[in-house]
């Protein structure tokens, strides 16, 4: 059973507009403001900068021209480095608004984190984000980083862009990072998983988001190019992948379908899918045992497979 704290955090975010004064959730379409969701996402993160770890250093830079920073513990080393994804629909997300919760990454598995600022869509369509992580990753090898000391890791969105990433570097012929975290991937922006319609009641996202995001980020290419859509590539050769995902998510299956696949192809692959539980739901803890007990699976897995 769901435990108490998490039905009312669930309670709290699917029935938020009622707290707004609205009758009706919010409904995305081709008239939803793209600026003001990342204007939204910003001023939440403003509100919490006061809970950022004060044993965590930020330092930015750019990788060229690209908006990046460190995350680093202290007394961590840039030896071993967590290379995350930022998520947000590939419209939204930068470094600012993911700190916090990268930040409480680096807490607690002692990894040093790079972030990085991908473009986002509508005005940066595929193969932008892409191109920008393939960027970073590459940096990390030419700064003489081991891609044994590597993990790829990334939320949603960005849980997809670890994934196609993957498929990328191995495709490039590049050497593969070490393992990968990826928190409800979206893997399929064709949108065909059942759960697209079996879970749309119960989902904290907004109706039509996965349709509108989908659209801006997929431009004129086929969502069904394994580097926009992961769960249709050759999953063959990937390193050691933990997935972990919410039951309550319109994006379930595509978790679900890829580890499946990925586990036929002899990946050495975990999944996870948290009872009841949101999208992302790991990135919420301490606030409930569901949160903290699959958090803790996820710092143990990046501590083993990086050695820490």
């Amino acid at each position: 059973m769901a435990s108490l704290q998490s039905q009312v955090f669930y309670m709290a975010i699917k029935y938020r507009h009622l707290f707004q004064g609205k009758l009706k959730p919010e409904v995305w379409d081709a008239n939803t403001s793209i600026n003001a969701f990342r204007e939204e996402a910003e001023r939440t993160n403003a509100r919490l900068a006061s809970k950022m770890p004060k044993d965590v250093e930020v330092s930015p830079f750019t990788i060229d021209g690209m908006k990046a920073e460190w995350l680093t513990p202290t007394g961590a080393s840039k030896e071993k480095v967590i290379l995350y994804c930022i998520g947000g629909g590939y419209v939204s997300g930068s470094c600012n608004d993911h700190r916090l919760i990268v930040a409480k990454i680096a807490k607690a598995t002692g990894a040093s984190i790079l972030l990085y600022e991908h473009r986002n869509a509508p005005e940066h369509p595929y193969p932008a984000a892409l191109d920008d992580s393939m960027k970073a990753y590459k940096w990390l090898l030419e700064q003489g980083t081991s891609p044994n000391n590597i993990l790829i890791m990334g939320e949603s969105a960005g849980g997809g862009l670890c994934l196609a990433s993957l498929l990328a570097i191995r495709d490039q012929k590049l050497p593969l990072p070490v393992a990968a975290v990826a928190l409800s991937p979206w893997t399929d922006l064709k949108l065909t998983g059942d759960s697209y319609r079996t879970k749309k009641n119960v989902c904290i996202s907004p109706e039509g988001m996965n349709v509108v995001c989908s659209k801006y980020y997929c431009g004129n290419h086929n969502p069904e190019d394994p580097y926009i859509s992961p769960l249709y590539g050759d999953l063959r050769g990937l390193p050691p992948t933990l997935i972990n995902v919410g039951d309550y998510e319109t994006m379930r299956d595509d978790s679900i379908r890829f580890a499946e696949k990925a586990k036929k192809a002899g990946v050495d692959v975990t999944l996870r899918v948290g009872e009841k539980m949101v999208h992302c739901y790991p990135l919420v803890a301490p606030m409930f045992r569901e949160a903290i007990e699959a958090m803790d699976e996820i710092t143990a897995f990046i501590k083993s497979q990086l050695r820490l």
